[in-house]
């Protein structure tokens, strides 16, 4: 697999891309673009020879847009098999008349720079621009960025993996304890040497970091459909004219998430989940980490140690003593690529 670099300090080399990349011709203007995609066919993120990458796609389409060849710089350098919910990246773009070559016309419009760069991509299947905003021209997609969001989706239980949930999601066969994960999340929380959790070919110059936020909750498995009591209770709700909600009488707990429809064993009084046709669903986690930046595979190797606190592998004092370790030979296997999703990378952007 491509080996891509995160989006942490990088040295001097960082500081010259930003400077070339800091336009210096006030006739362009440069773009913040935020962008979705499913990573399964991308080989990460950055451009690479002879693959097919998030880049690459996006400056092929702007360059059929704007008829000349951009370049592209992303805020967050997501590995092969890696999804993004929103990656943002900065574009610059000098429009320049087809029909009077030479002549130098007013930029686009981010609405219409969102259209035509989506009508170029829509072939591609697996990725869409979802917005566009001018920005000043020393504004640079990683730099400027201050905080980034990553989830994590695994799912548990013996059945085989959904189609539905293939390579987007990690399938943990045994069952999880949600406590026990819950406090393994209280020891990586906060500012920490992070040794553990950065793997080798890790270009940044400092291991430490403050992990703002690492939490997990089960989320109802997708995609989700109703059963026939959850329809039943939903009808019955909207039928009681004196309630001012449609809300449930009854609570689901929260491991009722499943798309069964309920059948009561006559015998033994018991759900039959083995009625012919019908799928049982996993049991959805998503894993939450925020932080300004992340070390090389950092939340993956977390999210590897969690399951392991969830499976009953690691207890809460193993995982301080893998944290105390600083070392990545300490940390339990790393997560898979196909659960990990960046959610979201957060700005103080100027007005416009």
């Amino acid at each position: 697999m491509p080996k891509t670099q995160d989006h942490s300090d990088q040295g001097l080399e960082d500081k010259q891309l930003t400077e070339s990349s800091m336009s210096k011709n006030p006739r362009i203007q440069r773009y913040l673009v935020a962008i979705e995609y499913i990573g399964t066919r991308f080989f990460g993120s950055q451009q690479q020879p002879n693959c097919r990458t998030v880049v690459g796609v996006l400056e092929e389409a702007f360059h059929k847009f704007i008829g000349q060849p951009v370049s592209i710089f992303c805020s967050s350098r997501t590995d092969a098999g890696v999804h993004a919910l929103s990656n943002v990246c900065h574009v610059d773009v000098e429009r320049i008349s087809k029909r009077k070559p030479g002549e130098v016309l007013p930029p686009h419009e981010p609405s219409v720079v969102r259209r035509a760069v989506n009508h170029f991509l829509q072939n591609e299947g697996d990725i869409s621009v979802i917005d566009v905003r001018c920005v000043p021209n020393d504004f640079h997609a990683r730099y400027k960025a201050q905080e980034r969001t990553y989830f994590y989706r695994l799912v548990s239980g013996p059945e085989p993996l959904t189609t539905f949930e293939k390579e987007r999601t990690w399938h943990v066969q045994e069952n999880l304890d949600l406590y026990a994960m819950q406090e393994a999340c209280k020891v990586l929380v906060g500012y920490h040497d992070f040794s553990s959790f950065r793997a080798s070919g890790c270009q940044a110059n400092s291991p430490i970091r403050t992990l703002d936020e690492l939490h997990v909750c089960e989320v109802p498995a997708t995609p989700y459909f109703p059963s026939t009591t959850e329809r039943e209770q939903s009808n019955s709700s909207s039928n009681d004219s004196h309630l001012c909600s449609v809300k449930p009488e009854v609570e689901l707990p929260v491991n009722s998430f499943s798309n069964t429809d309920d059948v009561i064993d006559s015998n033994n009084g018991k759900n039959n989940l083995e009625e012919f046709g019908v799928r049982r669903r996993h049991r959805c986690y998503v894993v939450t980490a925020r932080a300004r930046s992340f070390l090389y595979h950092q939340v993956r190797l977390l999210v590897g140690v969690l399951k392991c606190a969830g499976t009953g592998e690691l207890t809460t004092s193993d995982v301080a003593r893998i944290l105390d370790a600083k070392t990545v030979t300490a940390a339990s296997p790393m997560a898979p690529a196909c659960g990990l999703y960046l959610g979201r990378v957060k700005y103080d952007l100027p007005l416009s």
